[in-house]
This record gives C-alpha cells, sequence and structure tokens, in this order.
C-alpha cells in the first residue's frame, strides 16, 4: 500500500476551494496626474496623508500614477484613459491636469491642486466648488504680491525687476496680472521673460543676462521648478539676486524663496480622497484654501551678492541657511 502524504497547507487549500484574500482587483483605485516636473515630495505628501486618515496603497487602495507634462494638452490623453478604466477618483496634482480631468468626465469625483480654482473655472465657488471636483487652493496670483514686496524689502533700491514665466500655465495671465499691478505700485518696473520649453528657457535667461535687471522673480510653475538647476546656474553666474516660488529651488543656491510646503499641500489632498471615496460629494466639500507658507534665506548667497538681509525678515523666516 503506497501512502502519500500531503502538506497540511496544500490540503486545506484544496479543501477550501484554494480560498485567498481579496486581491487589488477589488479595491478602489485612484488616477493620480503628476506632472513629470512634480517633485518626489509630492508623491510622498499624497502617501503620508492617506496614512493619516488609515488609508494604506495596497491594502485600502490602488493608485495609479500617469506622467503628464505641463499643457492641458499634455494632460488630455492622459485623463481620458483614466477614464475609460473608470477609476473611482482622479487626483489632479495641478490646475492643468485638472482642466483635462474636467473635459474628460463630469461623473467622476476629481480632486485638484490649483492656484485659483474659481478663475481657472475648476469651482464655482470656494465653499461650494460643485460639479464634481473640489480639492486645494494654493492662491498662487496673490503670493505674486507678497514675494514681491519682500523682494522690495530686501532690495530696497532695485527698480527693474524681471519675470521671468510659462505662459503655458493656467495660471500664467493671473501671475502677470498681479506681477504687473504691484510694480506699479511700488514704483518698479517690470520686465517679462517667456519659457515655454527648453529653447525658449536658454534665449530668456541669456536676454536677462543681457538686460541686467536689478533683481529677478520666478513665477509659480513646475515646468521651471524641474529646470530650476539650469535657472539658478545661469542667474547664479550673472550674480542678480532672485526670489522663487519654492524652497526645492535652495537645492542649487537660492537667495530667497516663499511659498507653500508642496510636500503639505499634496499630503492635505489625502482627506478628500478619503472622505469622497466613502460617499461624500465633491460640490459639498469647500476648497480648502493654503495659509502657511515658507519664508527661507540663504545667507551664503547673500554674502555672495554682498546683500544684507533685513533682521526683520531673518526674525521672520521658516528657516535661514548659513
Amino acid at each position: 500500500m503506497i501512502r502519500v502524504f500531503v502538506p497540511l497547507g496544500i490540503l486545506a487549500a484544496v479543501l477550501l476551494g484554494f480560498a485567498a484574500p481579496a486581491g487589488s482587483a477589488d479595491l478602489p483605485r485612484i488616477g493620480v496626474l503628476w506632472p513629470d516636473a512634480a517633485v518626489g515630495s509630492s508623491e510622498e505628501g499624497l502617501r503620508q496623508g492617506l496614512r493619516e486618515q488609515n488609508y494604506l496603497e495596497g491594502r485600502d487602495v490602488v493608485i495609479e500614477w500617469r506622467r503628464t507634462g505641463a499643457s492641458v494638452e499634455d494632460a488630455r490623453p492622459h485623463a481620458a484613459e483614466l477614464v475609460r478604466s473608470n477609476v473611482a477618483l482622479i487626483l489632479a496634482l495641478n490646475t492643468s491636469s485638472a482642466r483635462a480631468a474636467m473635459e474628460a468626465t463630469n461623473t467622476i469625483p476629481i480632486v485638484f491642486i490649483s492656484a485659483d480654482p474659481v478663475a481657472t473655472g475648476l469651482a464655482k465657488s470656494m465653499a461650494r466648488p460643485g460639479g464634481n471636483a473640489t480639492g486645494v487652493s494654493v492662491v498662487s496670483p496673490e503670493l505674486v504680491a507678497k514675494r514681491l514686496d519682500l523682494m522690495h524689502q530686501v532690495l530696497p533700491h532695485a527698480r527693474r525687476i524681471a519675470f521671468l514665466v510659462n505662459p503655458n500655465n493656467a495660471n500664467a495671465s493671473g501671475q502677470v496680472a498681479e506681477a504687473q499691478k504691484t510694480t506699479r505700485q511700488l514704483g518698479l518696473q517690470l520686465e517679462l521673460f517667456e519659457a515655454r520649453d527648453s529653447v525658449e528657457i536658454d534665449k530668456s535667461l541669456r536676454a536677462i543676462q543681457r538686460s541686467a535687471p536689478a533683481a529677478i522673480l520666478v513665477a509659480s510653475d513646475l515646468w521651471l521648478l524641474k529646470e530650476k538647476a539650469r535657472i539658478l546656474s545661469a542667474i547664479r553666474k550673472a550674480k542678480i539676486p532672485a526670489m522663487f516660488p519654492w524652497k526645492e529651488y535652495h537645492e542649487h543656491g537660492a537667495l530667497m524663496s516663499y511659498g507653500p510646503d508642496l510636500k503639505d499641500v499634496t499630503r492635505r489632498t489625502a482627506s478628500y480622497v478619503v472622505r469622497i471615496l466613502k460617499g461624500a460629494s465633491p460640490a459639498e466639500l469647500p476648497v480648502e484654501e493654503i495659509s502657511k507658507f515658507d519664508l527661507v534665506f540663504d545667507l551664503r548667497v547673500a554674502r555672495e551678492l554682498k546683500i544684507e538681509v533685513p533682521q526683520e525678515l531673518l526674525y521672520r523666516a521658516d528657516e535661514v541657511i548659513r
């Protein structure tokens, strides 16, 4: 008589019909439209925010990342693909991708990050966005005025300001209008330099060096952030003081920056994601306005440029690099 010994685990699986825990196919899927210029901290911020809501990727939700360019046109095919795949929710990490998502669907919920969601048509109002989209606002146009004011305090004798801007950005016109208004109020002269792509950014950086303005303001734009090493190299070579929108520019020697923490902004979107997955309507969820902005100075760069940052501003700064 031949005896066959079957391991207990295998025998149990046979008797139970190979029962297995539910796989990722049973989990809600989030489609993320992620501009290829977005920093890695944005991805970390989303996962951190989900953990804070007791949601873990792979256990409670599946995240499908879609890299996009900086424009609405770049994001459209990715938004359409996510809609066809019937994701439970789309997270759009900039205004252009949010507009592409809203063009693609009026039923799938959308959570966005946007500089001015009302002005750009993403929400009817901040309190009641309506439609199928809500999210976080970083009030970019208003921040332009604050950056110019801070720059004026550091450089009170500077009169001619270069403004480097990407006109393909959905919020570019608002930032330019705010910059023009503020420079008029401060008695300053503003010169616009456009940068849509790698060729144009090199051309504009050379033009800025020839123009030799007293200071440079760099617009809030993720594509410009992607080019931060190239921008800082040219600015430092020209020895022109500059103000930047995010602290990530300090990795390459920025003098000063004022703006939101990109990781924290993305972290805040997670609460919207979870509430909507639990049944909340985006039309009824007020848009959150970011109110915390980081002021950072690098005194090593200030010494190179022979600039003395007012002590009052150093006391107010969130970070001073020495």
